[in-house]
């Protein structure tokens, strides 16, 4: 028997065979049961998700001799003829290679004869979306009023370009993405089918790698199964694929999490010297960093991560916290569109890793204003102190004063007037100048007296602006820059 791809092999022969798609089955099911069949359905989706197989499996349904029924037979001869595509009665087109109108209007003018053997006659046009307008055009009239025995089904990627006045003549269903614990599932019983082990970890990173489509999934299988000689591991998928690995990122990762450049730059080194793309490590790292993302945000689902949490580096995880992480999974993101355009992609690469080094003195905007809204609740605390600890001095507790908050030892009233000729000489620690040899120069402050004056004041709480003391303000003035007239 001739060798099939797992892909054609395990193509759903049955509503209850589709993986993912039970709204699609349970609807369309229920339409026969009823005997409500429209005249043109549009199948919309992801590549690889089952719009062709479920659009065979109506044709079945519909043709079949124990039919209209959703459970087809498979045995009769209109079931046979279909799975194999060569039925009479049921048409498969390619819209990419058939988009003019000539090709549409052959379609218009074979509607006109009723099916050969079957009950139905079914027109299934792949990739819809590739007709031209003019086609589109053509098709309006018969798809509105068709003869009682015809069914069109559409399917496309791409709905978007599917112009309205042909969504309105159709029922829509649109076809989702598998989720990987499915795609693993089957691909552990394809294996099982061919008498193949595999790991789970090795079926979960197919899963992944086929971003939700069957099809993709089992052709990534097919390659993979070629070379494990019967046991499918991922340590094989890696060494033969050119994967980083998670044991070598946590390598990497461990030194740029110790700030240890160097050594970084020496495992990228031994990376490109084994064959690793660029682009392969920039991929597998972002892959790596989201997956320390989810774990920081306890989340643990093999089926997400794509490997168990245990196998993830636990010092990276405990030297950077979630903020930090999102950080270097941005540069990861932004490096990969630089690239393209960069002078050398291994400077680029080098440079990122370089900032890796150092994510720990990052600080995100939040933590900014964090710090920011504490010290302005701090600032404005203050007063509210100060005002208690007037009102009650008593009850005050000795405390350093803050900066420019001391109080001046008694001074003699006939000091307490500075005017510009003072009783007594100048204030205390200001000269005329006369002592430099300098005739009316400006009055210098010395900080040495006004060290001596702090010296000998005693520590107390700021009093309210009222209540400040003509010395204190002077010297809160000096060092403000305030003294009209004179110079710090």
């Amino acid at each position: 028997m001739a060798y099939e791809v797992t892909a054609t092999r395990r193509r759903p022969q049955r509503f209850e065979d589709l993986i993912g798609q039970e709204f699609v089955a349970a609807t369309l099911k229920n339409s026969i049961q009823s005997g409500k069949i429209a005249h043109a359905y549009l199948f919309t989706g992801p590549r690889g998700c089952g719009k062709t197989s479920t659009a065979r499996i109506f044709a079945k349904a519909l043709n079949c001799e124990k039919g209209p029924t959703p459970t087809p037979c498979g045995e009769c001869s209109a079931c046979k003829e279909i799975t194999k595509g060569a039925s009479l009665d049921v048409i498969e087109i390619d819209g990419a290679s058939n988009t003019s109108v000539n090709d549409v209007r052959q379609i218009i003018d074979e509607v006109q004869f009723p099916p050969n053997s079957s009950r139905y006659k079914i027109y299934i046009i792949d990739e819809v979306h590739m007709l031209t307008n003019n086609a589109f055009n053509a098709l309006l009239k018969t798809i509105e009023e068709p003869p009682e025995y015809v069914v069109f089904i559409f399917a496309t990627t791409e709905l978007q370009k599917v112009p309205a006045t042909i969504k309105s003549r159709c029922q829509q269903f649109n076809f989702r993405l598998v989720p990987i614990e499915k795609v693993k599932e089957q691909l552990a019983l394809a294996a099982a089918e061919i008498n193949i082990k595999a790991d789970d970890e090795a079926l979960y990173w197919i899963a992944r790698e086929s971003t939700g489509s069957m099809r993709d999934s089992y052709t990534l299988f097919d390659q993979v199964a070629a070379f494990s000689d019967g046991h499918i591991t991922y340590e094989k998928i890696r060494d033969k694929l050119g994967l980083v690995g998670t044991e070598r990122l946590n390598l990497l990762f461990e030194e740029c999490a110790s700030a240890n450049p160097a050594g970084a730059q020496e495992k990228l080194n031994d990376f490109f010297q084994a064959g690793i793309s660029i682009e392969q490590l920039i991929t597998n790292s972002a892959d790596y960093l989201r997956s320390l993302l989810l774990i920081k945000n306890g989340i643990a689902k093999e089926s997400l991560l794509g490997q168990a949490p245990d196998r993830f580096s636990k010092t990276v995880l405990d030297s950077w916290n979630g903020t930090q992480i999102e950080r270097a999974l941005s540069i990861f993101l932004q490096l990969y569109r630089d690239i393209r355009y960069s002078l050398s992609p291994r400077y680029e690469i080098d440079l990122a890793f370089s900032r890796l080094c150092w994510l720990k003195e990052y600080v995100s905007p939040s933590e900014v204003k964090a710090a920011v809204d504490q010290a302005r609740s701090l600032l404005a605390a203050a007063p509210a102190q100060a005002q208690t600890a007037q009102a009650n001095p008593a009850s005050a507790q000795p405390t350093q004063a803050p900066r420019f908050s001391f109080s001046v030892p008694p001074v003699q009233q006939e000091q307490e007037s500075f005017d510009e000729n003072p009783p007594g000489g100048n204030p205390p620690g200001f000269s005329d100048g006369a002592e430099n040899g300098i005739s009316g120069a400006p009055k210098e402050f010395h900080f040495a007296s006004l060290e001596s004056v702090a010296q000998n004041a005693a520590p107390e709480q700021t009093p309210e602006p009222s209540a400040i003391p003509k010395e204190v303000e002077l010297v809160a003035n000096l060092f403000k820059g305030e003294i009209v007239g004179g110079k710090i």
